[in-house]
């Protein structure tokens, strides 16, 4: 827990800082694109907010009304995060992008002496402003805040990796149930990514004169964030509805109850999330009919304890014994 609030943290200040400056950036030159990573970051930022809200609400104890705490909640807050933050911005993004490919006018930024506009802000930048400097000024040092950011997300994600011994960050976003750090983590990723096509698309401009490759990298921008908000809120789903563990490390954990002394068979066995990090295991085990109460209630503490020294993060075991 301590590992995904310190990546939150950091990508809080990080996008706090690059929003600012790309903003600026927009009022002194009025370019498509960097208006698509203003908004980019806002949601960043936005994000950060609503993940820390999930760590902090998910640290109370449990309740009456809540017998496994409030675990999931950062599963719900990662999940707003992907669906409205990341959706809205590169909603925004996209239509921006769009509405300055098809409604025209001249190039990334604003003639000598022409106003900016957003929204009730006007700004007219001064006539000896090279928008051009400006633009790879903030992009560049959005690069470094965004690299800074990412690397502390990277370190907790490998954390997570070497604990579970998976085999890259494709298994890890499939399998992992700290939503925040793989959203803190995606996001950093995109940032980077935009920052990139933003940088790319200024370039061109500035080579061939034409505002077409500013605007169309505001346009992919929009279209990269929408795409990994569908990825995003389909991860948290998955885990919001109650998912068991993947298959072939539930087979492990089942394993290690079938092979201990004494055990006949499984009737039931059972995996789910109930927050990051933390699994529920619920079975049926059937014993050696020659056992009586207190062999079987001994094996059962056994069995408790190897599945707890099994995997990272379980932290109930519910066993019942059957008889076949």
């Amino acid at each position: 827990m301590a590992g995904s609030k310190s990546v939150v943290l950091a990508a809080l200040v990080a996008n706090g800082a690059i929003a600012v400056l790309k903003f600026f950036g927009f009022l002194l030159t009025g370019s498509a694109a960097m208006l698509s990573e203003t908004y980019h970051s806002l949601s960043d930022t936005g994000n950060q907010v609503f993940l820390l809200i999930g760590i902090r609400y998910s640290d109370r104890a449990r309740d009456r009304q809540h017998p496994f705490g409030y675990g999931k909640s950062q599963f719900f807050y990662s999940f707003l995060v992907s669906v409205f933050l990341f959706g809205i911005a590169g909603w925004e993004s996209l239509k921006h992008g769009y509405s300055q490919l098809t409604g025209g006018g001249h190039g990334g930024g604003p003639h000598p002496g022409e106003a900016v506009e957003f929204l009730w802000i006007s700004f007219t930048p001064p006539a000896w402003l090279d928008p051009v400097w400006v633009n790879y000024t903030v992009l560049l040092g959005a690069f470094v805040f965004e690299t800074w950011a990412l690397y502390k997300a990277r370190a907790e994600m490998k954390r997570q990796m070497n604990a579970n011994d998976w085999g890259g960050y494709r298994e890890a976003f499939r399998k992992t149930s700290d939503t925040t750090t793989l959203t803190a983590l995606t996001e950093d990723t995109i940032a980077l990514l935009g920052i990139v096509i933003a940088l790319v698309g200024l370039f061109l401009e500035q080579q061939t004169g034409n505002p077409f490759f500013d605007r169309v990298s505001a346009l992919l921008i929009g279209i990269m964030l929408m795409s990994f908000a569908v990825a995003l809120a389909w991860e948290n789903k998955r885990l919001l509805l109650g998912e068991s563990l993947p298959k072939d490390e539930e087979a492990k954990l089942r394993e290690i109850v079938s092979t201990h002394p004494g055990v006949t068979d499984i009737l039931d066995f059972r995996t789910v999330y109930f927050g990051p990090g933390q699994i529920l295991i619920t079975g049926d085990v059937a014993f050696e009919p020659d056992l009586d109460a207190a062999d079987i209630d001994a094996r059962i503490t056994d069995i408790q304890e190897a599945l707890r020294g099994a995997q990272e993060g379980i932290d109930r075991v519910y066993l019942e014994t059957e008889t076949l």
